[in-house]
């Protein structure tokens, strides 16, 4: 059953205002490009112009136009790890994490046709859908250690790929979710996030594989020279 967030979460209007730099500029331009095109018919001119920045001052900025979807995702990310809730320190990780990843949604809300028009064109481009992969791994890493979750190491990794692909499940939900509770949102996220945990489980399972299988051997050569001490 889903849960129900501890504050009433209400999808903004408009993006809010972003600041003044060319930086800003870019990306807002191309997040509302993105509202009316598929992403490869944007181009870099028409990110200029929309921003009311020359090509030059873009080129000083961005590489691409895919680099100025991940500056977009920092910002989302900054925006998530700085609305924390204190409240949700004493949770289960479940917990914590789900709320984390509700204020990610709760971002992503003046974006939502932008988020439809690239999750669209990542369905017919694999290039584009591995970069947005990569994208998405780094910032679940990122909401991961919020909610008090380990994403180091190679079981960290995982982690994230794991909670990457379940959110882009979340997010298939969300984009079509016009309830002001998004309650078929959190039912996904909540199914989500409960075959996260029996995949945790498997996981850790199968990283405690490598250390019984390299004891046995040990145990082994150490009862036969148990034995051949004794036969002397």
């Amino acid at each position: 059953m889903a849960r129900k967030p501890k504050r009433r979460r209400k999808t903004p209007s408009a993006p809010p205002p972003r600041g003044s730099s060319d930086r800003d500029k870019a990306i807002g331009a191309l997040m509302a490009l993105l509202a009316e095109h598929r992403f490869e018919q944007i181009g870099l001119a028409e990110v200029a112009g929309r921003a009311g920045i020359k090509l030059s001052q873009l080129r000083a900025e961005f590489g691409s136009t895919l680099s100025i979807l991940a500056a977009h995702m920092k910002d989302i990310d900054r925006t998530v790890l700085a609305g924390g809730d204190a409240d949700m320190a004493e949770e289960p990780p479940r917990e914590r994490l789900f709320d984390v990843l509700m204020r990610r949604l709760e971002a992503l809300a003046p974006y939502k046709e932008a988020v439809r028009s690239i999750m669209c064109s990542a369905r017919r481009n694999p290039g584009l859908a591995f970069a947005l992969n990569a994208m998405a791994v780094r910032s679940q890493q990122w909401m991961l250690e919020s909610a008090g979750i380990g994403a180091s190491g190679p079981r960290g990794a995982l982690r994230a790929q794991g909670a990457a692909l379940m959110f882009a499940r979340v997010l298939s939900v969300w984009i079509d979710d016009e309830e002001e509770g998004l309650d078929r949102t959190m039912a996904a996220l909540d199914r989500g996030l409960s075959s996260a945990e029996r995949w945790a489980g498997f996981l850790d399972d199968l990283c405690a594989l490598p250390r019984c299988i390299l004891r046995g051997p040990r145990r082994r050569r150490r009862m036969r020279g148990e034995e051949e001490v004794e036969a002397a």
